[in-house]
């Protein structure tokens, strides 16, 4: 998937700045795409060079102007057009994963150390997570929310976003166990 879909799909929040966008991407897409300030603001320029989105300057005192993107009829048709194709299998890229591969020949407590820290920035994204959940429901039940809300797409990706750090930290808490009953039993032997 290319970040120009990612970016689209942002967009389709409403009007909004690089910076904006660059912020937002961890609210509104981060449980599913990464991207660096750098990649967005290149990307954005390649966009609109190409008339997918467009961007207005905004006049600011004591600041330097901002360009405000917004989507256009022909983003509008990339983005659905990208919706109508099928999706690419996914596959996991995890370096943690290799070096668990090879714990039984490595630095078991560095593997541990790795995995303990996984599960906190599970945690970590968990919770904001949960923060982005409440905001959205903003009192409202889950079904209440998928039922009348203008948009349903933000709050599904959330709620993929937020299972798949709760299994991280499902595997992270069995695979510690594991391994400090074997470290355990190495110890003792």
């Amino acid at each position: 998937m290319a970040l120009r879909n990612a970016v689209l799909a942002a967009l389709l929040e409403g009007e909004a700045s690089g910076y904006d966008l660059s912020k937002g991407f961890d609210a509104s897409v981060a449980n599913f795409w990464m991207a660096t300030p750098q990649q967005l603001y290149r990307e954005l320029d390649r966009m609109e060079s190409d008339g997918l989105i467009e961007a207005r300057v905004v006049q600011q005192e004591r600041r330097p102007n901002k360009r405000l993107f917004s989507l256009t009829e022909a983003g509008l048709r990339a983005l659905y057009d990208f919706t109508a194709e099928p999706p690419k299998p996914g596959a996991i890229r995890d370096e943690l994963l290799v070096k668990v591969q090879a714990v039984d020949q490595g630095d078991a407590e560095a593997v541990k150390a790795a995995i303990a820290e996984r599960m906190e920035w599970a945690r970590a994204k968990l919770a904001r997570y949960d923060r982005i959940r409440a905001r959205l429901l903003d009192g409202r039940t889950e079904e209440e929310h998928l039922a009348k809300a203008e948009r349903i797409g933000p709050y599904l990706t959330l709620m993929r976003g937020r299972a798949f750090e709760q299994e991280n930290i499902r595997w992270a808490r069995q695979a510690l166990a594991i391994l400090e009953r074997r470290t355990s039993a190495r110890s003792s032997a």
